[in-house]
């Protein structure tokens, strides 16, 4: 006799494989926006502002 197939097995395996596929493409995509991020200068540390130095004195 035959084995029976098992459907929820080879199921999951595809659920794995989709979200293993997907979160390459976001660590492909955040590597590549960190590149192009680096091109542009940001502030110094010392030259941040936080919202405690922006709120206005009494």
């Amino acid at each position: 006799m035959a084995r029976k197939p098992n459907y929820n097995f080879e199921k999951r395996q595809k659920d794995l494989a989709r979200i293993k596929k997907k979160e390459e493409k976001l660590q492909k995509k955040a590597l590549k926006k960190d590149a192009l991020g680096n091109d542009i200068p940001e502030a110094e540390d010392g030259e941040e502002t936080t919202e405690e130095d922006t709120s206005t004195p009494e």
